[in-house]
């Protein structure tokens, strides 16, 4: 049987956000899968306020329309995991994609809710209402009790384990309570980290890249509503690949 092909997209400029999925993605993933991770071709390194996450709707559309059209030996993804915990462009995604598509926000909420009511702990001050606009459009917003921001960004705690692991710990500890049932790690770049704070709280911690990778291949997403990919307007001034 042949290996499922997924592509990743980091929606961000940032490589090492990238070199951390291909390092954690293949534990979550079924063995053989595979993988082929992208970065956005423009927009900024690490998606910290509103223009850069409307920036990386556009740059992930781009970077998805440049895999398809480029895609070895003319085959396109079977399944689409959006690379970064916001899932900036997801709607877009999903109505041009002829694939399954999700993101780590997502996939995250979904395994978060059978839990119960959760948190969500990140890095960087200002996603907190892009977070709550997200989990509405969801359908999350109930199950969703508190977001506790750290003021680094995930790309800053990245650079830096040990202070990741005290601040994250702490954030775990304040997020614990409102009655929630787990806590989501959200982030690329903090893919690993669950593990390493778990200690720190009673309840699950969900690592936001494993909850991508499994339910990107499992049968709980929304069924493609295209035969092939493209897009249903004709663009002025985009990228030759965006004339899918």
């Amino acid at each position: 049987m042949a290996a499922t092909r997924l592509l990743v997209i980091n929606p961000n400029t940032g490589i090492a956000t990238t070199q951390r999925l291909e390092q954690h993605l293949p534990e979550a993933l079924p063995k053989g899968t595979d993988v082929r991770c992208v970065t956005a071709r423009f927009g900024a390194p690490y998606i910290a306020c509103e223009a850069s996450y409307a920036v990386a709707g556009h740059a992930l559309l781009d970077a998805w329309a440049h895999a398809v059209k480029n895609s070895p030996e003319g085959q396109p993804p079977e399944r689409v995991l959006i690379g970064c915990f916001g899932d900036p462009g997801l709607h877009a995604l999903r109505d041009s994609c002829a694939s399954p598509v999700t993101g780590l926000a997502e996939a995250s909420f979904m395994q978060a809710s059978a839990y119960g009511p959760f948190a969500i702990v990140t890095g960087g001050l200002r996603w907190q209402p892009m977070l709550q606009r997200l989990a509405l459009s969801l359908g999350y917003a109930a199950h969703l009790q508190n977001i506790e921001t750290v003021e680094q960004t995930g790309a800053q705690l990245l650079a830096e384990p040990e202070l990741a692991i005290k601040v994250l710990s702490a954030a775990c500890q304040r997020a614990a309570g409102r009655g929630v049932k787990s806590i989501i790690l959200g982030g690329a770049g903090l893919a690993g980290f669950a593990a390493l704070v778990q200690s720190a709280v009673e309840l699950p911690v969900i690592d936001s890249v494993h909850a991508g990778a499994q339910v990107v291949m499992g049968n709980a997403l929304p069924a493609p509503v295209r035969s092939s990919a493209g897009f249903d307007v004709q663009w002025q001034g985009m990228a030759d690949a965006m004339r899918l």
